[in-house]
Protein backbone atom coordinates (compact mmCIF):
# COMPACT_ATOMS: atom_id res chain seq x y z
CA UNK A 1 0.00 0.00 0.00
CA UNK A 2 1.55 3.75 -1.13
CA UNK A 3 1.22 6.58 0.93
CA UNK A 4 -1.38 7.86 -0.91
CA UNK A 5 -3.84 4.83 -0.56
CA UNK A 6 -3.31 5.19 2.80
CA UNK A 7 -4.34 8.67 2.78
CA UNK A 8 -7.33 7.84 1.05
CA UNK A 9 -8.35 5.33 3.33
CA UNK A 10 -7.88 7.44 6.32
CA UNK A 11 -9.91 9.67 4.53
CA UNK A 12 -12.84 7.26 4.18
CA UNK A 13 -12.71 5.62 7.31
CA UNK A 14 -12.65 8.88 8.72
CA UNK A 15 -15.80 10.10 6.99
CA UNK A 16 -17.92 6.63 7.75
CA UNK A 17 -16.74 7.46 11.66
CA UNK A 18 -18.70 10.69 10.83
CA UNK A 19 -21.62 9.66 9.39
CA UNK A 20 -21.93 6.80 11.80
CA UNK A 21 -21.35 9.40 15.12
CA UNK A 22 -24.25 11.89 13.35
CA UNK A 23 -26.08 8.36 13.06
CA UNK A 24 -26.46 7.99 16.80
CA UNK A 25 -28.68 11.36 16.81
CA UNK A 26 -31.03 10.04 14.44
CA UNK A 27 -30.98 6.19 16.08
CA UNK A 28 -31.48 7.65 19.77
CA UNK A 29 -34.61 10.09 18.32
CA UNK A 30 -36.58 7.01 16.79
CA UNK A 31 -35.99 4.25 19.46
CA UNK A 32 -34.16 2.43 16.54
CA UNK A 33 -31.24 0.49 17.64
CA UNK A 34 -28.07 2.01 16.11
CA UNK A 35 -27.52 -1.38 14.65
CA UNK A 36 -29.70 -0.52 11.74
CA UNK A 37 -28.09 2.40 10.75
CA UNK A 38 -24.51 1.02 11.05
CA UNK A 39 -25.45 -1.75 8.91
CA UNK A 40 -27.13 0.75 6.23
CA UNK A 41 -23.76 2.01 5.62
CA UNK A 42 -21.81 -1.12 5.50
CA UNK A 43 -24.39 -2.21 3.04
CA UNK A 44 -24.21 1.43 0.14
CA UNK A 45 -20.23 0.89 0.68
CA UNK A 46 -20.63 -2.44 -0.29
CA UNK A 47 -20.73 -4.42 -3.76
CA UNK A 48 -24.61 -3.41 -4.28
CA UNK A 49 -24.02 0.20 -3.07
CA UNK A 50 -22.65 3.13 -4.17
CA UNK A 51 -19.24 2.18 -2.57
CA UNK A 52 -18.81 -0.89 -4.78
CA UNK A 53 -16.55 -2.46 -2.55
CA UNK A 54 -16.35 -6.18 -2.99
CA UNK A 55 -15.92 -8.26 0.49
CA UNK A 56 -16.82 -11.70 1.33
CA UNK A 57 -14.21 -13.11 3.66
CA UNK A 58 -16.14 -14.67 6.39
CA UNK A 59 -13.31 -15.94 8.68
CA UNK A 60 -12.03 -12.32 8.86
CA UNK A 61 -15.57 -10.93 9.63
CA UNK A 62 -15.86 -13.46 12.38
CA UNK A 63 -12.59 -12.19 13.98
CA UNK A 64 -12.97 -8.84 14.04
CA UNK A 65 -16.74 -9.83 15.04
CA UNK A 66 -14.95 -11.55 18.27
CA UNK A 67 -12.73 -8.83 18.85
CA UNK A 68 -15.50 -6.41 18.54
CA UNK A 69 -18.19 -8.23 20.92
CA UNK A 70 -15.37 -8.26 23.48
CA UNK A 71 -14.85 -4.91 23.74
CA UNK A 72 -18.76 -4.78 23.84
CA UNK A 73 -19.15 -6.54 26.93
CA UNK A 74 -16.69 -5.18 28.47
CA UNK A 75 -18.13 -2.05 28.57
CA UNK A 76 -21.68 -3.29 29.73
CA UNK A 77 -19.87 -5.27 31.93
CA UNK A 78 -18.13 -1.56 33.00
CA UNK A 79 -21.84 0.09 33.46
CA UNK A 80 -23.54 -2.53 35.35
CA UNK A 81 -24.21 -1.77 39.12
CA UNK A 82 -23.63 -4.52 41.25
CA UNK A 83 -26.61 -3.95 43.49
CA UNK A 84 -29.12 -3.98 40.77
CA UNK A 85 -27.23 -7.19 39.27
CA UNK A 86 -27.40 -9.35 42.57
CA UNK A 87 -30.71 -9.60 43.34
CA UNK A 88 -31.52 -11.01 39.53
CA UNK A 89 -28.45 -13.31 38.95
CA UNK A 90 -30.33 -16.65 39.47
CA UNK A 91 -33.19 -15.11 37.37
CA UNK A 92 -30.75 -14.23 34.63
CA UNK A 93 -28.73 -17.52 34.75
CA UNK A 94 -32.11 -19.51 34.38
CA UNK A 95 -32.63 -17.47 31.12
CA UNK A 96 -29.50 -17.96 29.77
CA UNK A 97 -29.41 -21.68 29.90
CA UNK A 98 -32.83 -22.99 30.40
CA UNK A 99 -34.01 -20.17 28.57
CA UNK A 100 -31.75 -20.70 25.16
CA UNK A 101 -32.21 -24.57 25.17
CA UNK A 102 -36.36 -23.94 25.04
CA UNK A 103 -35.53 -21.32 22.21
CA UNK A 104 -33.44 -23.29 20.57
CA UNK A 105 -36.02 -26.34 20.42
CA UNK A 106 -39.09 -24.03 19.23
CA UNK A 107 -37.12 -22.05 16.89
CA UNK A 108 -35.32 -25.27 14.82
CA UNK A 109 -38.79 -26.97 14.88
CA UNK A 110 -40.24 -24.03 12.99
CA UNK A 111 -37.50 -23.87 10.58
CA UNK A 112 -37.62 -27.47 9.82
CA UNK A 113 -41.22 -28.23 9.66
CA UNK A 114 -42.41 -24.70 8.68
CA UNK A 115 -39.92 -23.40 6.07
CA UNK A 116 -38.55 -27.29 5.44
CA UNK A 117 -34.62 -26.55 6.42
CA UNK A 118 -32.99 -29.77 6.73
CA UNK A 119 -32.13 -30.57 10.83
CA UNK A 120 -28.40 -29.29 11.08
CA UNK A 121 -29.49 -26.18 9.22
CA UNK A 122 -32.61 -25.82 11.55
CA UNK A 123 -30.49 -26.67 14.73
CA UNK A 124 -27.89 -23.92 13.85
CA UNK A 125 -30.39 -20.85 13.19
CA UNK A 126 -32.12 -22.13 16.05
CA UNK A 127 -28.95 -21.76 18.05
CA UNK A 128 -27.39 -18.53 16.53
CA UNK A 129 -30.63 -16.56 17.13
CA UNK A 130 -31.01 -17.82 20.53
CA UNK A 131 -29.19 -15.30 21.80
CA UNK A 132 -29.57 -11.21 22.74
CA UNK A 133 -27.55 -8.87 21.92
CA UNK A 134 -25.52 -7.02 24.58
CA UNK A 135 -25.07 -3.88 22.20
CA UNK A 136 -28.55 -3.81 21.05
CA UNK A 137 -29.74 -4.75 25.09
CA UNK A 138 -27.34 -1.66 26.25
CA UNK A 139 -27.88 0.89 24.01
CA UNK A 140 -32.16 0.28 24.02
CA UNK A 141 -32.53 -0.54 27.75
CA UNK A 142 -30.65 2.29 29.42
CA UNK A 143 -32.36 4.66 27.45
CA UNK A 144 -35.89 3.50 28.80
CA UNK A 145 -36.88 3.70 32.70
CA UNK A 146 -37.67 0.49 33.49
CA UNK A 147 -37.69 -0.96 36.82
CA UNK A 148 -34.20 -2.53 38.16
CA UNK A 149 -35.32 -5.82 38.01
CA UNK A 150 -36.11 -5.96 34.36
CA UNK A 151 -32.79 -4.23 33.17
CA UNK A 152 -30.71 -5.80 35.45
CA UNK A 153 -32.01 -9.40 34.15
CA UNK A 154 -32.18 -8.06 30.53
CA UNK A 155 -28.36 -6.94 30.72
CA UNK A 156 -26.95 -10.24 32.54
CA UNK A 157 -29.12 -12.08 29.93
CA UNK A 158 -27.25 -10.35 27.21
CA UNK A 159 -24.16 -11.18 28.65
CA UNK A 160 -24.30 -14.49 30.37
CA UNK A 161 -25.96 -16.39 27.24
CA UNK A 162 -23.30 -15.54 24.66
CA UNK A 163 -21.19 -18.80 25.59
CA UNK A 164 -24.09 -21.71 25.60
CA UNK A 165 -24.98 -20.62 22.10
CA UNK A 166 -21.48 -20.19 21.24
CA UNK A 167 -21.09 -24.13 21.90
CA UNK A 168 -24.41 -24.51 20.65
CA UNK A 169 -23.13 -23.17 17.02
CA UNK A 170 -20.09 -24.78 16.95
CA UNK A 171 -21.44 -28.21 17.73
CA UNK A 172 -24.33 -28.03 15.51
CA UNK A 173 -21.66 -26.83 12.89
CA UNK A 174 -19.07 -29.11 13.33
CA UNK A 175 -18.57 -32.28 10.42
CA UNK A 176 -19.58 -35.66 11.77
CA UNK A 177 -22.80 -36.34 14.07
CA UNK A 178 -23.95 -33.83 16.37
CA UNK A 179 -23.06 -35.03 20.28
CA UNK A 180 -25.47 -36.42 22.68
CA UNK A 181 -27.47 -33.35 24.70
CA UNK A 182 -25.63 -34.58 28.25
CA UNK A 183 -21.99 -34.06 26.30
CA UNK A 184 -23.26 -31.13 24.86
CA UNK A 185 -24.69 -29.87 28.80
CA UNK A 186 -21.48 -30.79 30.46
CA UNK A 187 -19.78 -28.60 28.12
CA UNK A 188 -21.92 -25.75 28.61
CA UNK A 189 -21.37 -26.41 32.51
CA UNK A 190 -17.32 -26.40 32.44
CA UNK A 191 -16.86 -24.45 30.29
CA UNK A 192 -19.29 -21.43 31.91
CA UNK A 193 -17.72 -22.72 35.25
CA UNK A 194 -13.70 -21.84 34.36
CA UNK A 195 -15.19 -18.67 32.35
CA UNK A 196 -16.77 -17.59 35.54
CA UNK A 197 -14.08 -18.37 37.20
CA UNK A 198 -11.05 -16.92 35.55
CA UNK A 199 -13.11 -13.87 34.79
CA UNK A 200 -13.92 -13.17 38.65
CA UNK A 201 -10.05 -13.86 39.90
CA UNK A 202 -8.98 -11.90 36.86
CA UNK A 203 -11.27 -8.86 37.92
CA UNK A 204 -10.67 -8.59 41.55
CA UNK A 205 -6.62 -8.92 41.06
CA UNK A 206 -6.84 -6.12 38.62
CA UNK A 207 -8.87 -4.01 40.78
CA UNK A 208 -6.74 -4.50 43.56
CA UNK A 209 -3.50 -4.02 41.94
CA UNK A 210 -4.97 -0.41 40.12
CA UNK A 211 -6.48 0.81 43.44
CA UNK A 212 -2.80 0.13 45.10
CA UNK A 213 -0.68 1.55 42.49
CA UNK A 214 -0.76 5.28 41.86
CA UNK A 215 0.05 5.47 37.45
CA UNK A 216 2.24 8.10 36.38
CA UNK A 217 -0.97 9.41 34.20
CA UNK A 218 -4.56 9.78 34.66
CA UNK A 219 -4.87 8.45 31.26
CA UNK A 220 -3.69 4.98 31.75
CA UNK A 221 -6.02 4.28 34.05
CA UNK A 222 -8.70 3.63 31.48
CA UNK A 223 -5.61 1.55 29.06
CA UNK A 224 -4.94 -0.74 32.20
CA UNK A 225 -8.80 -1.77 33.05
CA UNK A 226 -9.25 -2.43 29.13
CA UNK A 227 -6.26 -4.27 29.19
CA UNK A 228 -7.31 -6.43 32.44
CA UNK A 229 -11.04 -6.99 30.62
CA UNK A 230 -9.65 -8.34 27.62
CA UNK A 231 -6.76 -10.64 29.89
CA UNK A 232 -9.85 -12.09 31.16
CA UNK A 233 -11.42 -13.44 28.10
CA UNK A 234 -7.94 -14.25 26.98
CA UNK A 235 -7.04 -16.28 30.16
CA UNK A 236 -10.70 -17.78 29.71
CA UNK A 237 -10.56 -18.85 26.02
CA UNK A 238 -7.30 -20.79 26.34
CA UNK A 239 -8.39 -22.32 29.39
CA UNK A 240 -10.73 -23.94 27.40
CA UNK A 241 -13.63 -21.84 28.75
CA UNK A 242 -16.25 -19.17 27.98
CA UNK A 243 -14.43 -16.10 27.48
CA UNK A 244 -17.26 -13.72 26.44
CA UNK A 245 -17.97 -14.55 30.36
CA UNK A 246 -14.84 -13.72 32.30
CA UNK A 247 -14.80 -10.73 30.08
CA UNK A 248 -18.20 -9.72 31.07
CA UNK A 249 -17.79 -10.57 35.13
CA UNK A 250 -14.30 -9.19 35.17
CA UNK A 251 -15.76 -5.97 34.20
CA UNK A 252 -18.04 -5.99 36.04
CA UNK A 253 -15.91 -6.61 39.33
CA UNK A 254 -13.69 -3.89 38.06
CA UNK A 255 -17.06 -1.36 37.43
CA UNK A 256 -17.67 -1.83 40.91
CA UNK A 257 -14.79 -1.63 42.69
CA UNK A 258 -14.20 2.13 43.31
CA UNK A 259 -11.36 2.60 40.77
CA UNK A 260 -9.23 6.03 40.66
CA UNK A 261 -10.47 8.32 37.61
CA UNK A 262 -13.32 5.92 37.22
CA UNK A 263 -15.47 8.64 35.24
CA UNK A 264 -12.34 9.20 32.62
CA UNK A 265 -12.21 5.87 32.35
CA UNK A 266 -16.01 5.04 31.76
CA UNK A 267 -16.01 7.48 29.27
CA UNK A 268 -13.14 6.04 27.33
CA UNK A 269 -14.27 2.35 27.91
CA UNK A 270 -17.96 3.93 26.24
CA UNK A 271 -15.92 5.40 23.39
CA UNK A 272 -14.13 2.31 22.67
CA UNK A 273 -17.53 0.48 22.39
CA UNK A 274 -19.19 2.94 20.21
CA UNK A 275 -16.13 2.48 17.71
CA UNK A 276 -16.57 -1.31 18.08
CA UNK A 277 -19.88 -1.51 17.49
CA UNK A 278 -19.66 0.67 13.90
CA UNK A 279 -16.79 -1.30 12.76
CA UNK A 280 -18.44 -4.38 13.55
CA UNK A 281 -21.89 -3.43 12.28
CA UNK A 282 -20.10 -1.80 9.10
CA UNK A 283 -18.17 -4.85 8.52
CA UNK A 284 -21.03 -7.11 8.68
CA UNK A 285 -22.76 -4.91 6.06
CA UNK A 286 -20.30 -5.13 3.36
CA UNK A 287 -20.31 -8.90 3.99
CA UNK A 288 -23.83 -9.10 2.86
CA UNK A 289 -24.99 -9.34 -0.83
CA UNK A 290 -28.35 -7.77 -1.05
CA UNK A 291 -29.80 -8.85 -4.11
CA UNK A 292 -29.10 -12.72 -2.75
CA UNK A 293 -31.71 -12.13 -0.07
CA UNK A 294 -34.69 -12.15 -2.09
CA UNK A 295 -35.41 -15.86 -1.96
CA UNK A 296 -34.62 -16.01 1.83
CA UNK A 297 -36.96 -12.97 3.21
CA UNK A 298 -40.04 -14.98 3.57
CA UNK A 299 -37.94 -17.92 5.09
CA UNK A 300 -36.77 -15.35 7.44
CA UNK A 301 -39.89 -13.32 8.61
CA UNK A 302 -41.32 -17.23 9.33
CA UNK A 303 -38.46 -18.43 11.53
CA UNK A 304 -38.16 -14.78 13.19
CA UNK A 305 -41.99 -14.85 13.75
CA UNK A 306 -41.80 -18.08 15.58
CA UNK A 307 -39.07 -16.85 17.83
CA UNK A 308 -40.58 -13.88 18.84
CA UNK A 309 -43.83 -14.45 19.28
CA UNK A 310 -43.69 -18.58 20.11
CA UNK A 311 -40.26 -19.44 21.20
CA UNK A 312 -39.00 -16.75 23.41
CA UNK A 313 -42.10 -16.44 25.06
CA UNK A 314 -42.12 -19.89 26.15
CA UNK A 315 -38.14 -19.64 26.90
CA UNK A 316 -39.35 -16.80 29.26
CA UNK A 317 -42.02 -18.09 31.13
CA UNK A 318 -40.34 -21.83 31.87
CA UNK A 319 -37.33 -19.65 33.20
CA UNK A 320 -38.68 -16.81 35.05
CA UNK A 321 -41.90 -18.23 36.73
CA UNK A 322 -39.94 -20.13 39.19
CA UNK A 323 -39.07 -16.82 40.64
CA UNK A 324 -41.95 -15.39 40.75
CA UNK A 325 -41.54 -13.18 38.23
CA UNK A 326 -44.55 -10.85 37.60
CA UNK A 327 -46.81 -11.14 34.68
CA UNK A 328 -46.49 -8.02 33.11
CA UNK A 329 -42.90 -8.25 33.46
CA UNK A 330 -42.20 -11.67 31.53
CA UNK A 331 -44.01 -10.11 28.86
CA UNK A 332 -42.02 -6.91 28.21
CA UNK A 333 -38.73 -9.01 28.69
CA UNK A 334 -40.03 -11.54 26.10
CA UNK A 335 -40.15 -8.94 23.42
CA UNK A 336 -37.49 -7.35 25.01
CA UNK A 337 -35.25 -9.93 23.63
CA UNK A 338 -33.67 -8.20 20.99
CA UNK A 339 -31.08 -9.53 18.41
CA UNK A 340 -28.10 -7.40 17.03
CA UNK A 341 -24.82 -8.22 15.76
CA UNK A 342 -24.00 -11.24 17.90
CA UNK A 343 -26.45 -13.67 15.74
CA UNK A 344 -24.87 -12.48 12.34
CA UNK A 345 -21.28 -13.15 13.65
CA UNK A 346 -22.33 -16.87 14.93
CA UNK A 347 -23.99 -16.97 11.28
CA UNK A 348 -20.43 -16.54 10.18
CA UNK A 349 -19.41 -20.25 12.03
CA UNK A 350 -20.99 -22.29 9.91
CA UNK A 351 -19.77 -20.38 6.89
CA UNK A 352 -16.28 -20.77 8.15
CA UNK A 353 -16.85 -24.18 8.79
CA UNK A 354 -18.24 -25.27 5.27
CA UNK A 355 -21.25 -26.05 6.43
CA UNK A 356 -23.75 -26.98 3.46
CA UNK A 357 -26.13 -24.31 3.02
CA UNK A 358 -24.55 -21.87 5.27
CA UNK A 359 -24.60 -19.02 2.62
CA UNK A 360 -28.45 -19.19 2.72
CA UNK A 361 -28.14 -19.27 6.86
CA UNK A 362 -26.61 -16.21 6.66
CA UNK A 363 -29.04 -14.29 4.62
CA UNK A 364 -32.07 -15.47 6.92
CA UNK A 365 -30.33 -14.76 10.09
CA UNK A 366 -29.30 -11.15 8.81
CA UNK A 367 -33.01 -10.65 7.42
CA UNK A 368 -34.21 -11.77 10.99
CA UNK A 369 -32.21 -9.36 12.69
CA UNK A 370 -32.85 -6.28 10.58
CA UNK A 371 -36.33 -6.53 10.46
CA UNK A 372 -37.64 -7.72 13.85
CA UNK A 373 -34.82 -5.09 15.43
CA UNK A 374 -36.97 -2.83 13.20
CA UNK A 375 -40.28 -3.75 14.79
CA UNK A 376 -39.16 -4.69 18.58
CA UNK A 377 -36.44 -1.86 19.20
CA UNK A 378 -39.18 1.38 18.30
CA UNK A 379 -41.91 -0.66 19.81
CA UNK A 380 -40.40 -1.08 23.27
CA UNK A 381 -40.86 2.10 25.22
CA UNK A 382 -44.83 2.13 23.86
CA UNK A 383 -44.89 -1.71 25.12
CA UNK A 384 -43.62 -0.48 28.75
CA UNK A 385 -45.76 2.50 29.00
CA UNK A 386 -48.93 -0.07 28.13
CA UNK A 387 -47.82 -2.32 30.93
CA UNK A 388 -47.42 0.45 33.31
CA UNK A 389 -43.57 -0.45 34.10
CA UNK A 390 -41.86 2.84 32.91
CA UNK A 391 -41.01 4.19 35.92
CA UNK A 392 -40.12 7.88 37.03
CA UNK A 393 -36.50 9.36 36.67
CA UNK A 394 -34.31 7.92 39.34
CA UNK A 395 -32.06 9.89 41.58
CA UNK A 396 -29.01 9.70 39.40
CA UNK A 397 -25.91 8.03 40.75
CA UNK A 398 -23.39 10.59 42.15
CA UNK A 399 -20.64 11.01 39.57
CA UNK A 400 -17.03 10.65 41.99
CA UNK A 401 -13.86 10.78 40.24
CA UNK A 402 -10.48 9.46 42.76
CA UNK A 403 -6.68 11.08 41.86
CA UNK A 404 -4.76 9.09 43.90
CA UNK A 405 -1.66 11.35 45.82
CA UNK A 406 0.47 9.13 46.44
CA UNK A 407 3.37 10.79 48.21
CA UNK A 408 0.78 12.87 50.43
CA UNK A 409 -0.97 8.94 50.97
CA UNK A 410 -4.42 10.19 50.01
CA UNK A 411 -6.82 11.14 47.57
CA UNK A 412 -8.89 14.08 45.80
CA UNK A 413 -12.18 13.22 45.42
CA UNK A 414 -14.13 15.09 42.33
CA UNK A 415 -17.67 15.27 42.76
CA UNK A 416 -20.01 16.39 40.77
CA UNK A 417 -24.02 16.54 42.74
CA UNK A 418 -26.81 15.85 39.67
CA UNK A 419 -29.71 17.98 38.72
CA UNK A 420 -32.02 15.11 40.91
CA UNK A 421 -29.86 14.44 43.57
CA UNK A 422 -30.95 14.93 47.34
CA UNK A 423 -27.66 16.20 48.40
CA UNK A 424 -29.17 19.64 47.22
CA UNK A 425 -30.33 21.56 50.32
CA UNK A 426 -27.71 19.88 52.35
CA UNK A 427 -25.34 21.90 54.57
CA UNK A 428 -21.49 20.53 54.63
CA UNK A 429 -21.25 19.69 58.01
CA UNK A 430 -24.59 17.17 57.54
CA UNK A 431 -22.42 15.13 55.36
CA UNK A 432 -20.98 13.48 58.17
CA UNK A 433 -17.75 12.69 56.22
CA UNK A 434 -15.55 10.13 58.10
CA UNK A 435 -12.57 12.31 60.19
CA UNK A 436 -9.70 12.33 57.63
CA UNK A 437 -12.14 13.24 54.82
CA UNK A 438 -13.16 17.13 54.06
CA UNK A 439 -14.60 19.33 51.76
CA UNK A 440 -12.14 21.88 50.59
CA UNK A 441 -13.58 23.95 47.66
CA UNK A 442 -17.17 24.18 45.81
CA UNK A 443 -17.31 25.64 42.93
CA UNK A 444 -20.54 27.23 42.03
CA UNK A 445 -21.36 28.86 38.77
CA UNK A 446 -17.98 29.16 37.48
CA UNK A 447 -17.17 30.36 40.66
CA UNK A 448 -14.46 28.70 43.36
CA UNK A 449 -15.09 28.96 47.17
CA UNK A 450 -13.89 27.58 50.43
CA UNK A 451 -17.12 26.27 51.87
CA UNK A 452 -17.55 26.69 55.42
CA UNK A 453 -19.44 23.86 57.82
CA UNK A 454 -22.68 25.66 57.12
CA UNK A 455 -22.28 25.85 53.39
CA UNK A 456 -25.42 24.32 51.79
CA UNK A 457 -24.90 22.94 48.49
CA UNK A 458 -26.82 23.07 45.27
CA UNK A 459 -27.55 20.61 42.31
CA UNK A 460 -24.90 21.12 39.50
CA UNK A 461 -22.27 22.19 42.44
CA UNK A 462 -18.39 20.64 41.87
CA UNK A 463 -16.67 20.01 45.31
CA UNK A 464 -12.68 18.83 45.88
CA UNK A 465 -12.96 16.20 48.79
CA UNK A 466 -9.51 15.54 50.01
CA UNK A 467 -9.78 11.60 52.04
CA UNK A 468 -7.09 9.94 53.55
CA UNK A 469 -6.28 5.95 52.62
CA UNK A 470 -7.88 4.36 55.15
CA UNK A 471 -11.14 6.46 54.82
CA UNK A 472 -11.67 7.03 51.17
CA UNK A 473 -14.03 4.18 50.45
CA UNK A 474 -15.84 5.14 53.42
CA UNK A 475 -16.42 8.84 52.23
CA UNK A 476 -17.02 7.85 48.72
CA UNK A 477 -19.96 5.40 50.69
CA UNK A 478 -21.22 8.47 52.65
CA UNK A 479 -21.12 11.09 49.87
CA UNK A 480 -23.58 8.55 47.45
CA UNK A 481 -26.22 7.66 50.11
CA UNK A 482 -26.43 10.94 51.05
CA UNK A 483 -26.97 12.21 47.27
CA UNK A 484 -29.77 8.85 47.16
CA UNK A 485 -31.23 9.55 50.69
CA UNK A 486 -30.97 12.68 52.07
CA UNK A 487 -29.24 13.77 55.12
CA UNK A 488 -31.01 11.77 56.71
CA UNK A 489 -29.48 8.80 55.43
CA UNK A 490 -28.00 6.31 57.40
CA UNK A 491 -24.90 6.39 59.22
CA UNK A 492 -21.72 4.05 57.66
CA UNK A 493 -22.09 0.37 58.23
CA UNK A 494 -25.99 0.09 58.03
CA UNK A 495 -26.39 -1.62 54.91
CA UNK A 496 -28.88 -0.82 52.00
CA UNK A 497 -27.91 1.20 48.97
CA UNK A 498 -25.37 3.31 50.57
CA UNK A 499 -22.76 0.75 50.76
CA UNK A 500 -22.78 0.01 47.13
CA UNK A 501 -22.15 1.92 44.16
Amino acid sequence: MTVHQLNQLLLVCSLVLLVAVAAVRISSRSGLPSLLVYLAIGILMGQDGVGGIHFDDAALTQIFGYAALVVILAEGGLGTKWRDIRPVLPAASALALAGVAVSVGVTAAGAHYLVGLEWRQALIIGAVVSSTDAAAVFSVLRRIPLPARVTGTLEAESGFNDAPVVILVVAFSTAGPVAHWYVLLGEIALELAIGAALGLAVGWLGSWGLRRVALPASGLYPIAVLAIAVAAYAAGALAHGSGFLAVYLASMALGNAGLPHWPATRGFAEGLGWLAQIGMFVLLGLLVTPHELGDDVWPALVIGLVLTVVARPLSVVASLTPFRVPRRQQILMSWAGLRGAVPIILATIPMVNGVEASRRIFNIVFVLVAVYTLVQGPTLPWLARALRLGEGPETADLGIESAPLERLRGHLLSVTIPANSRMHGVEINELRLPAGAAVTLVVRDGRSFVPLPTTVLRRGDELLVVATDPVREAAERRLRAVSRGGKLAGWLGTGGEENGR
